[in-house]
């Protein structure tokens, strides 16, 4: 998808394709499918940018995905949303951990570990 595709939908398309392409990575780890789940890795920050330009800084819009009952949404929406709402995002992250449902748990885990020691700030 293009920059400038995205650039024409509203926040309510841009949070739907946001929960499609985290679906779709979803099966796409499911299939042991690396290059599709790259491209979409790079569809979603694609996105995750124009929300962030969006005045206000619109990936807030994401963060009803914290609640979503797939946990690659989840975790997804989690990693997007650190920079508007560290708290909820910290929060729905230790949820995937402790759930202990793979690879979603072992990904949350080390996304709090690169937090917590520095490596990762979100911005």
């Amino acid at each position: 998808m293009k920059s400038k595709d995205l650039g024409a939908m509203s926040i309510e398309e841009l949070v739907t394709r946001f929960e499609a392409i985290a679906v779709e990575q979803d099966n796409a780890i499911s299939n042991d499918e690396n290059g599709r789940y790259n491209r979409l890795f790079r569809e979603m920050d694609t996105l995750k940018q124009e929300l962030k330009r969006r005045d206000g800084d619109q990936r807030r819009a994401l963060l009803p995905l914290l609640k979503h009952k797939n946990m690659q949404v989840r975790l997804k929406a989690a990693i997007a949303t650190l920079a508007v709402d560290a708290a909820a995002a910290r929060q729905s992250l230790q949820q995937i951990s402790d759930s202990n449902i793979y690879p979603e748990a072992a990904d949350a885990r080390g996304m709090m570990t690169a937090i917590d020691d520095g490596t990762y700030t979100p911005s």
